[in-house]
Formats: structure tokens, sequence, C-alpha cells
């Protein structure tokens, strides 16, 4: 993984920087394997549900194979690609009966790698596996949360989950956000974490490349005027006056709890995740 910076040549590259993952395959996406991706612009029905989104390049959807369920196959590596649509690498699979899919790539995985996905699959980088199956404290990611339902968990770019507890039939994991939880123990999880942790590292630079990401202008509240939103007005810069945050349209936010008190899976998590500060 390597930080690339521009040169200083315009006031727009001045403090641009560019992610530069290593190990990517210089190749063409595998055209079966894509399809066109319609813009949202941030609406539903027409009206907009988030704001400020819209435009931004154009590109094709991955079909991500999240299910993983071609057991006992083997499979190589072909290629690890950059997936204009999520922030971690993907990598194009063949397996031995000559099927190609799109996975989640984990950190350690490269060009001409074995893997294979199976009940009792071997403890090895890539390798997918049952929970109950895989040792204590052992890294993993893309982790079902519903056996046969496909990876929900730690899908992200630098993302993993720690096995801590195998019993009675349920195992225990700790997610990223620190919250602790249990799932079915015949769920599949991939060994290793999730590709690409230096993600974030780049620097912007300038509006532009905002744009083309799809993402329009963010004008602060306390900027606007009363009419606009509940933190505007006032003479010169201030705070917001106000106990907690709100939305343009008065809702508390930045911190309001949001998941429903009697939520079904709530008996499943053991620790809630740790408060923000």
């Amino acid at each position: 993984m390597a930080v690339k910076n521009y040169k200083r040549n315009t006031a727009g590259r001045r403090k641009m920087s560019i992610v530069k993952p290593e190990r990517l395959t210089d190749k063409r996406p595998e055209k079966p394997l894509t399809e066109p991706l319609a813009k949202k612009a941030g609406r539903s029905k027409g009206k907009i549900s988030i704001r400020h989104r819209g435009g931004g390049s154009r590109r094709k959807y991955r079909k991500i194979d999240f299910k993983m369920r071609k057991l006992d196959i083997p499979g190589r590596v072909e290629a690890i690609e950059k997936d204009p649509n999520r922030n971690a690498l993907i990598a194009l699979v063949v397996f031995a009966d000559g099927e190609k899919r799109y996975i989640i790539a984990t950190h350690g995985m490269k060009k001409g790698l074995e893997i294979i996905i199976s009940e009792k699959a071997l403890v090895k980088e890539g390798n997918r596996s049952m929970l109950k199956n895989i040792p204590i404290g052992t890294i993993v990611s893309s982790v079902e949360m519903v056996p046969g339902k496909g990876a929900q968990l730690a899908r992200g770019a630098g993302a993993s989950v720690v096995l801590q507890a195998i019993d009675n039939g349920t195992a225990t994991l700790k997610l990223p956000s620190t919250e602790i939880r249990t799932v079915k123990e015949t769920c599949f999880a991939t060994i290793g974490r999730v590709s690409n942790f230096e993600y974030n590292m780049y620097r912007i630079g300038k509006a532009g490349r905002k744009r083309h990401m799809g993402r329009r202008p963010h004008v602060r509240g306390s900027a606007m005027n009363p009419v606009d939103h509940p933190h505007g007005g006032g003479e010169g810069r201030q705070g917001i006056g106000l106990k907690h945050p709100k939305t343009p349209w008065g809702k508390p936010t930045l911190g309001k709890k949001t998941r429903k008190k009697n939520k079904a899976s709530n008996k499943f998590i053991i620790k809630r995740r740790r408060k923000k500060k």
C-alpha cells in the first residue's frame, strides 16, 4: 500500500493524494460479472431522501458473491481489482469447474492464491469455513448472521471480527465497533481481515474530485439563516445555541439512538458498542 502525492503544480493538486493498493492486477473487469448501475441521486420516489448526492462518474456494478456456497470446490485467485462501488478490494476467483466469481478480497490475497470454501477448511488466508471449525481467537471477516444468508458482518475495507468463544451451538464475536454479539456456530466466515485497510489515507484536494464521487456541496447549518436551519442566524460566527444538534427539520441528530428498543435481535447482543464521546 502506497500513498502517492501529486506535484504541486496547481492549486487543486497542491494537497491532493491517492492510495495505490499493492497487488492490483492490470486488467479490465470481467464483463459477464458486471451490470449497469442506475443513478438514484439520493432520491426515493422522486423526492430527496439523502441530501448532497447527485452527478458523479459513470460506473458499472460488480456482482459480488456474498453467499459463497461453492462448497469443496477449490478455486484460484486470478486477479485483485478495485471496485468503484466499495472501499474494499475484490478478487476474481476461478473455480476448478471453470466458473468465475467476484468475492471480497482479504488483506493477504494475491494473484495465484489457492482457496477453498468448505465446512472444515484449513485455517488459511482467504479460505472460508464454519465458525465452529475455526480456532478461538482467529481473525475473520465476511461473517454470516444467519446460516445461508451470506456475508453481512465485516465487509468494509480493513474490517475484521475476532472469534472469542464457541458454546452451546453459538459463536461469540467481537465486532469492529467493539460490540460483542452471538451468531449460530454453523455460520460461515472468511479467514483474515478485509483488504485495503489504508483506503482513507488520501486527501481529496479539490471540490471537483468530490463531485466525481457523486457528492454535491454540503453547506453548514450554522452558515444559514434561521428560516433555513435551526442552527442558522446570529451575528458573526457562533455556536448552534442548542442543547443538541438538529436536522433542518428540527429532529435530533448526531448521537440520537435510532435502534428500536424491542428489536428481535437484541437478545443476541451481549455488550453494546462503545459510545462516542
